[in-house]
């Protein structure tokens, strides 16, 4: 008998349902018209949603600093929400959740012949557009860019700049995972470099035009509605078909996209972010952490996630696509900002909540961890909830560096006075068999 570990089975899952589901959906799906504001709705109370639950949703995300919500099933919109001046025709940036289009066009360009994305960027860039070694930058490809393991140093004072100056040695290609925007920004030159064509023009004529998008990209970012957003994620539903006319035909890419693309970070695809996965990391840090990247989320979903909570969650079990805009939500966490997860865990809550026979998640008390003073020069105290059973203490290379097994009432104090400065991970484990992190720093 073979027993498959937590994370292969999910993404054994995961991959039955990315092929079953699409072909088995697409006959059902609804694909709004190219042009035109029309859009077909389905009733809420249809999924058994309870309309005072909605409005708690409403409140969460406008008390958020939302602009835009929209839930589609199956293709048709369940909600749809502006706040304050925000309307159906407001533009707005998707942030780094523009990723997941570059990663799509990507696909395109290699299914047209025009790149392999296991061939050096050198290929079409030509030699010298970093400023490593010649046998070091022949290891970078597309595929490295795309799963952000080319091994050039994050680190750097302006990881947006794509000057050979600023992209410096750090790792050998495909052996160090680091959330790096120069280095994805350069895929576009990829594509421009390979097709003769603008990136504008790339995307309008692959993308935009062909599924009733509109959208423009500036600096690197892609701008559009939240209704081109959605038109995006309902795409991905269906497997790269839009309303029969298939965008992405290369399935074995298409999959790669919305499954771990390498064993570093398995919560992340080509430029998207997975959930259901035994770990993750975030940008700016060197940390594993355990556990799923949203853990109130299905572990079927994928995402599309940026900078201020701009986010694309696409749900194949559910048939669902959800899609928020918005500045910064007043929820904060790890990864500096550019993927915060912890937004995504608070909607999640929301969404889960909005049927009406299920039990508000509010309504489940989850054990307190208390850590001060933080950040700290000598150590940090602990108050631990009944229940915790484990702690340990992780550094940023990924080493444990302390463990403690024994919870005493009152609290338990964790001396780090002989710390190195910089950020560590605690893990706390409950006899439930949760576990809670939280991010400490030594100064």
């Amino acid at each position: 008998m073979v027993i498959l570990s937590k994370q292969k089975t999910n993404t054994t899952m995961r991959i039955l349902l990315l092929l079953l589901f699409p072909i088995a959906l697409q006959a059902q799906l609804y694909f709004p018209p190219k042009t035109g504001n029309t859009w077909a709705t389905e009733d809420p109370a249809a999924l058994g949603f309870c309309p005072d639950r909605i409005d708690s949703l409403y409140t969460f995300l406008e008390n958020n600093n939302t602009k835009s919500l929209i839930l589609l099933h199956d293709g048709k919109i369940v909600l749809e929400k502006y706040f304050g001046t925000y309307t159906q025709d407001s533009i707005w940036y998707w942030a780094s959740a523009g990723k997941s289009a570059s990663a799509f066009l990507i696909g395109q360009a290699q299914e047209a012949g025009l790149i392999d994305i296991h061939e050096p960027t050198s290929t079409y860039l030509g030699v010298g557009w970093t400023s490593l070694a010649p046998n070091k930058e022949q290891l970078i490809t597309p595929w490295h860019q795309l799963s952000m393991t080319s091994g050039l140093d994050d680190g750097v004072p302006d990881d947006n700049c794509t000057d050979p100056a600023c992209l410096t040695y750090k790792a050998d290609a495909g052996t160090r995972w680091a959330y790096h925007n120069g280095v994805y920004h350069l895929l576009h030159d990829v594509i421009e470099e390979a097709s003769g064509q603008s990136l504008n023009i790339f995307t309008k004529q692959r993308l935009l035009d062909p599924t009733g998008m509109k959208g423009l990209w500036l600096n690197h970012i892609l701008y559009g509605r939240a209704r081109d957003m959605a038109r995006y994620g309902l795409l991905n539903l269906a497997g790269g078909v839009w309303d029969g006319d298939t965008l992405l035909h290369d399935q074995d890419y298409f999959l790669a996209m919305s499954q771990p693309s390498q064993s570093i970070n398995p919560a992340y695809g080509y430029l998207w972010w997975l959930n259901g996965q035994d770990t993750f990391m975030l940008p700016t840090l060197q940390l594993r952490f355990p556990g799923k990247l949203i853990p109130n989320a299905p572990d079927d979903v994928y995402s599309a996630l940026g900078k201020n909570d701009q986010k694309i969650h696409i749900v194949p079990s559910k048939g669902w696509v959800v899609v928020r805009q918005g500045n910064a939500s007043n929820i904060t966490g790890p990864g500096g900002g550019q993927v915060p997860i912890l937004f995504d865990n608070a909607l999640w809550a929301k969404l889960n909540d909005l049927e009406c026979g299920s039990v508000a998640v509010s309504d489940v008390q989850t054990p307190e961890v208390r850590v001060w003073p933080n950040p700290s020069s000598s150590g940090w105290t602990l108050r631990l909830p009944d229940g915790a059973e484990r702690l340990e203490l992780w550094d940023g290379m990924g080493r444990m560096v302390w463990a403690h097994n024994e919870m005493p009432a009152g609290g338990v104090a964790v001396l780090g006075k002989n710390l190195n400065a910089g950020l560590y991970r605690l893990v706390v484990f409950h006899a439930s068999g949760k576990t809670q992190n939280m991010i400490l720093q030594s100064f």
